[in-house]
Formats: C-alpha cells, structure tokens, sequence
C-alpha cells in the first residue's frame, strides 16, 4: 500500500498547532494536523487562559479570528485576589473591562480555531508513534496503527513529551519540585458560596511556607483549584487518587495546610469529584536546536515551561501564528522559513521560561507571599 505524503504535517491539535493550521489555511496553504485523541470532545479541554494582547492575541490576529475571540472573554476575569494562609486578604484588583490580557475558556478556544478549519484538516485518531529523516528535508511519520506518511515539512505540536522532540533535540523535560493537585467546586456560587466569595471573580493566590492554593473562577461558574506543595517526585506517588479514595486524598492533601484557614481548606475538603494529581515538569531555560531541515518544534514541544508565568498558551499560540507567517512568506523555500521562525523563536521563549523559573522560585521560596505582593506591586507601578 502506498504511504500518503503530506506537504506539511503538524503533529498535535493543540492551541499551537491548531493556530498554525488556520494561519496557513489563512495564506492558502494546505496542512494536516495529526491528532492521536479520536475526536474534539474526547477529552474535556478545561481551564481557564489569560490571552495577552502581545501573544496570544497578536496570533489570533493573524488567524484573522481576534473579534469573534472577543465573544469569548470572560467578563470580569482579570479580577486578582490575594490571601494569606489566615484568610486575610492582602491584595485585590478588580477588573474594569480594559485590561490586555483577558480570561477565556480553553475549550472554547480550541473549538473558535477547529471550526475556522476546512474539513478534514484535524485528521483525528492518528496517534503518532515516532518519526525519522528520509534525507533532503523529507520525515517519516509512523502511527500505532502500523501505517505511516510521509511530509516535507513536520511541525511538533505535540506537547511535553513530544514525539518529534528528538529529531532535533535529546532534551527531556525535568520535575521542577513542584507538585499540583487539581480539584473543583461546581456551581459554586449556589453549592459553595463561601469559597466563591473567597476567591472572587477571577484568579485567586494563597501562598506560605512552599505551598498554597491557586485557583480561578471558570465561564460555567465552577472554581478550578491547584493545590501546589514544594515536595519531592515521589509525593504524589503515596496517596491513592482513585475515585473510591477520594476522601483519603483530599486528607493526605491536607495534611500539607495544618493550621491554615478552614475556607482555604475547603478548597480541598468541599471538591465535587476526584482529585487530579500533576508533576509539574519543564525543559532547560534556553532550551534550543540546530537547525534540522525539513523540521521544528512550537509550544510546550519546544520550550515547556511552568505555569507560572501565564505563557505557555500564549506562547504556543504566538509559535503558531509566527511559523505559518514565515512558510508564507518563503514559498518554496521551506529552510528559509524555518531559520527565520527559530531566529526569533529562541530568545523569546527563553525570556518566557526565565521568567517561569523565577516566579516559582519567587513564590515557593522564601518570604513568598510577600514577595508576589511586592511583584503585583511593581507591575502596578
């Protein structure tokens, strides 16, 4: 049986390589997109996302999709609270409506930039197993179904433990020391009203002792909570997260917060649902490759990094966007188009990941409450 060549291949329908696929549809220029989940609604896309107007918005504009966005924005989203481990609020900012980096549904997102697709692009199921050089810029990709396909452009969207990764790279993500546990409150305003009011209207920090609670109200009005411990690898390896142990886990969790304000522990304690537990992982600052003909990496691929600073969505999206433009405007000339998209790619996101890294530092480290208050304050000023 013959093997289907691809112009272009973009392993993953993330943000990233969703938005990739649209720019270049927008330029007239045909992509696959190849995903291994069988459909959009496989798995629920959850979590809200800060859209920064120098990222992820410039990338929707050039997805030519930054007003029907703007029907997306959670009103009142960019609301920030913060408290310390006694229930004090210490600081607050409300949300005017003229912020640059409003609040939008993740799955709402990835449906806008789906649907803005011609049919066929996202080529679902496809679940990549691994990808090799054919010599002139050409790839091999290998599914786990045993068929393959073959392109003259490969793109790795697909995340932190990306299969095209090492291609190019040997880097592997590492655990930052950090650990998460996600938890919810659904309907929170009616079922939990005293931790809706805690948290407010948009995200909300509680930090001491290398640890906290960070959470942020979502667009059907649940609360989505990441209980966060500065702890070893193997933390999350000794509670039982199944969803018969349900309270088991919400008690080994708290162990962590002894002597914390009851509302903050009803954050845990009051959860509809199982606990998820998250390693918290990232690649090296300065993460970067030579260049590779025929391809690259965008997104977490390419630069993963913590949460903590609001970037990674933003700057898969932005990865996007800026790849798609290039291949525009170097028809024909597919290493042309990715020297000039790396060139700008590699100090970018090194910025981004630095910043990461010091804000987990700076926020389960010593003094860190103070010193995220001190943060909010100088960008205040």
């Amino acid at each position: 049986m013959p093997t289907t060549h691809h112009p272009i291949a973009i392993v993953g329908a993330g943000l990233g390589g969703l938005t990739l696929a649209r720019v270049l549809h927008v330029h007239g220029i045909e992509a696959v997109v190849l995903e291994g989940e069988a459909g959009r609604h496989v798995r629920t896309q959850g979590g809200m996302l800060d859209i920064h107007d120098d990222a992820g918005q410039e990338a929707l504009r050039a997805a030519d999709l930054h007003e029907p966005f703007r029907a997306l924005v959670l009103r009142g989203g960019e609301a920030t609270r913060i408290v310390d481990q006694y229930g004090t609020v210490r600081m607050e900012e409300t949300d005017e409506g003229d912020g640059t980096r409003p609040e939008v549904d993740r799955g709402r997102l990835r449906d806008l930039l789906l649907d803005s697709l011609p049919e066929g692009t996202v080529r679902w199921g496809n679940k990549v197993t691994g990808a090799r050089a054919l010599g002139g810029g050409r790839h091999e990709v290998t599914f786990a179904d045993g068929t393959a396909c073959t392109t003259g452009l490969l793109v790795g969207a697909d995340g932190a433990w990306s299969r095209i990764r090492p291609l190019v790279s040997p880097a592997t993500p590492a655990y930052t020391g950090i650990s998460f546990v996600e938890s919810d409150l659904l309907d929170a305003d009616t079922r939990h009203p005293d931790s809706a009011a805690l948290v407010g209207g948009g995200s909300f920090f509680s930090l001491g002792d290398g640890k906290g609670f960070l959470a942020h109200r979502e667009s059907d009005g649940s609360l989505h909570i990441y209980t966060a411990v500065k702890t070893g690898p193997e933390w999350l390896d000794t509670i039982d997260f199944g969803a018969s142990a349900t309270e088991s886990a919400k008690k080994a969790v708290l162990a962590h917060f002894d002597g914390w304000d009851d509302r903050l522990r009803a954050l845990v304690a009051d959860a509809d649902g199982p606990l998820v537990p998250r390693h918290i992982h990232a690649l090296p600052v300065g993460h970067r490759w030579d260049r590779t003909p025929g391809v690259t990496l965008l997104g977490d691929a390419a630069h993963l990094m913590s949460p903590f600073a609001g970037e990674g969505a933003n700057l898969a999206m932005l990865d996007g966007a800026e790849l798609g433009r290039a291949v525009a405007a170097h028809p024909g000339d597919t290493e042309a188009a990715l020297a000039a998209y790396e060139q700008a790619l590699f100090p970018r996101s090194e910025a981004s990941a630095a910043e990461a890294a010091a804000n987990l530092d700076l926020m389960f480290g010593d003094r860190g409450l103070e010193r995220l208050l001190d943060l909010f304050a100088s960008h205040q000023g």
